[in-house]
């Protein structure tokens, strides 16, 4: 699918669901220049709404403390409730500790759409950096990928004193590209990473379904983890433009003269197509697939990013225990 415009449902509240009101407003979060403080406000605000009220499905499996005990490892105890309680505690985590992820960051130039105060690119390199924040305090290794047509910044996954900060410099770039191409940084990354990781895809995925498939597929085919983030402006999602005006397609530079009300409808039939396209992809890969606002709280997707882990951990187990009944 061509062009930077994009429509799906979005931000359904669910039960069990943490809320909106309870985080950040994106607005005010892309006014804090420095991505690697917003990605600390993200992961701290995202802590202090889990604390405050614990969501069913998730904190109890995610966030449920024990007592400390000699042996266990001091980095998950949690030094706020120590401040409150006087006594130590930590986390119970079911996923697995010492992960290996790479974050595949989307830096064409359709990223640089944004209807708001920032584009689709701020958006989605704050998350890339939430997620890179989060997972390095966990002490698991993280690694970048950046890409447009062709592949901009490249860093191993690490956790080492001063990675984190040149990961954070390295996601500060600015969209620069032309168009979108996963085939060759998803190429580059079966070629390099030969351990079994966990890849994270961010993007607005405007490319040929038979192109997504095939090359997300040869990382499932290496025995990489998958999740994909979907990322869309908001008028992308709604198409809610009110006059008729010449649009440009941000990618190929074409001007094409569009009457919004004549072609939404179309417009958001071939969008939700698309979309429902890249989630068959998804399931009949076995990859996890998230698609969101850019309106969206950040916390919300890291939210989305631990609940879609333990869920695919859970089904894991699940698939395990059976081979070994069997």
């Amino acid at each position: 699918m061509k062009g930077p415009l994009q429509s799906v449902p979005v931000n359904r509240a669910s039960p069990g669901k943490p809320q909106p009101g309870n985080f950040i407003d994106p607005l005010a979060l892309m006014a804090i220049k420095n991505l690697e403080l917003r990605a600390r406000v993200v992961v701290q605000g995202f802590w202090k709404g889990l604390h405050r009220s614990p969501y069913h499905g998730f904190s109890v499996e995610f966030s449920e403390y024990r007592q400390y005990s000699p042996g266990d490892d001091p980095r998950y105890l949690d030094w706020r409730l120590y401040a409150r309680s006087d006594r130590y505690y930590v986390k119970k985590f079911e996923e697995e500790t010492n992960l290996r992820c790479y974050l595949l960051a989307d830096n064409s130039r359709s990223m640089s759409y944004g209807s708001l105060a920032y584009s689709k690119a701020e958006y989605a390199n704050t998350l890339a950096a939430t997620l890179a924040y989060f997972l390095y305090l966990q002490g698991d290794a993280v690694g970048l990928l950046t890409f447009d047509e062709q592949i901009r910044e490249y860093l191993p996954a690490r956790h080492r004193t001063g990675h984190l900060r040149h990961l954070m410099l390295k996601l500060e770039q600015p969209a620069a590209g032309a168009s979108t191409d996963l085939s060759a940084p998803l190429q580059r990354i079966v070629e390099i990473v030969r351990k079994r990781a966990l890849m994270v895809l961010i993007s607005d995925l405007l490319v040929p379904i038979e192109a997504l498939e095939k090359n997300l597929g040869s990382l499932v085919a290496c025995g990489h983890e998958v999740m994909l983030f979907n990322i869309l402006d908001p008028a992308e999602l709604g198409f809610n433009f009110d006059k008729a005006v010449m649009f440009q397609d941000i990618e190929s530079g074409r001007h094409v003269f569009i009457d919004p009300a004549t072609a939404r409808k179309g417009y958001l039939k071939k969008l939700n197509a698309h979309i429902a396209a890249v989630q068959a992809v998804c399931q009949k890969l076995g990859i996890g697939y998230l698609h969101f606002s850019t309106e969206r709280p950040l916390e919300l997707a890291l939210f989305d990013f631990l609940r879609e882990r333990m869920q695919r951990g859970k089904k894991g187990r699940r698939m395990a225990f059976t081979r070994s009944a069997t």
